[in-house]
């Protein structure tokens, strides 16, 4: 799902830089406010296991490449605010060191996998899992179809960015200036590689830390409540 440089005009380009700004200086808020020490040492960890997991990407027709993201993962135990965060700090080390997914883009690239994608696994999550303990098989199979849908989600959406750039920028003899491939090209291109494969893996790897978690270390799967708790009172 990265979008390397290029493929957005730059009127798309500026276009999620101005919708991400006000989401990263409200993440950075949310997380100021609900920052302790026990979250930390998990924040970090998410970032890292969400660096990781990207870096197992598969190139697909069309510019982009096929991958999880962990960013539903991170969610479930830190929530979105702060999954925004950890995705976004990964996609600007992977941009600037390793080349993947470009500067230009780095704010669709964050709207798709740090914006849309925990925030709509997140509450899927929540609305399956609604009012069950955490040891519950409901929260394995709740985080399992949030990864899957949220995954999917981001990836359509990144289809649909590349799909409208030959509608939006080319010369008055029909040449294309930026991503070549229509809607009828990039949307199936991103869509179908994440509906059979990468949406599984997501799905999958989500669930089973969470069912890790809930037989080993439990109480990591109430943190996100009890730091609420903890700046309620």
């Amino acid at each position: 799902m990265h979008i390397p440089d290029g493929y957005l005009g730059p009127a798309t380009c500026g276009f999620f830089y101005l919708i991400m700004l006000p989401i990263w200086t409200a993440a950075s808020r949310a997380v100021k406010k609900t920052l302790n020490a026990r979250q930390v040492p998990m924040l970090a960890i998410g970032a890292a296991f969400s660096f990781v997991i990207m870096m197992f990407n598969i190139p697909i027709p069309g510019g982009s490449t096929g991958h999880a993201v962990g960013g539903v993962l991170v969610a479930i135990l830190l929530g979105p605010w702060a999954a925004c965060i950890a995705i976004t700090v990964t996609l600007v080390i992977q941009a600037l060191l390793f080349g993947d997914g470009g500067i230009t883009a780095l704010g669709a690239n964050c709207f798709n996998m740090a914006f849309v994608l925990p925030f709509t696994g997140y509450y899927i999550y929540k609305l399956i899992s609604y009012n069950c303990p955490e040891n519950s098989k409901r929260r394995i199979i709740a985080s399992g179809i949030a990864g899957y849908l949220a995954l999917n989600l981001a990836a359509l959406l990144t289809g649909f960015e590349f799909g409208i750039q030959p509608l939006l920028h080319h010369t008055p003899s029909g040449q294309f200036l930026y991503c070549p491939y229509g809607l009828n090209v990039a949307v199936p291109a991103m869509a179908v590689e994440h509906l059979l494969i990468f949406g599984w893996v997501e799905a999958v790897v989500t669930a089973l830390v969470i069912k890790y978690l809930q037989k080993h270390d439990p109480q990591l799967l109430g943190i996100k409540k009890e730091v609420e708790d903890e700046n309620n009172y």
